[in-house]
């Protein structure tokens, strides 16, 4: 449940909610951050695995449809699907990123950037597939990316 803001209404501006002088609502878990001109409430960082900057190609299989995108940054348990149409939330996929030794991973749409792509939650099966990701993550984690 939201808390009623008087005077004030919602607006969103690069990922971010800023306030405009209207009635609006304000959602729960969003923090305020001060400076000048419209006060910008910010969402709080929820995730609490380390996301590493990766950048790779990646075919999303979706129904019969194969889309072509790339990676912008990837954890354990997501990862930043760069893409100038991305699906919608709740959308689900199997993606294969392009590697050497390819990985296949199981998508779920959780939020998107406008013009940018989406940020998905990545499930795995076990095998080969949830061995070669552990052991990309296991790779980047000790180069420091």
């Amino acid at each position: 449940m939201g808390v009623l803001v008087a005077g004030v209404g919602l607006r969103r501006t690069n990922g971010e909610i800023a306030l405009a002088p209207r009635l609006g609502i304000l959602g729960r878990g969003f923090t305020r951050s001060m400076g000048s001109g419209d006060q910008v409430y910010r969402r709080p960082d929820r995730r609490w695995a380390p996301r590493y900057s990766f950048r790779a190609n990646l075919e999303i299989e979706w129904g019969s449809a194969v889309l072509r995108a790339s990676t912008r940054d990837i954890s354990s348990n997501g990862m930043f699907i760069e893409s100038a149409d991305p699906l919608w939330i709740g959308a689900g996929f199997t993606a294969h990123l392009v590697l050497d030794r390819p990985v296949k991973v199981d998508c779920s749409v959780k939020r998107i950037e406008t013009g940018q792509g989406m940020g998905v939650a990545v499930t795995l099966s076990e095998g080969l597939h949830e061995q070669r990701y552990q052991d990309l993550l296991t790779s980047l984690s000790n180069t420091g990316s």
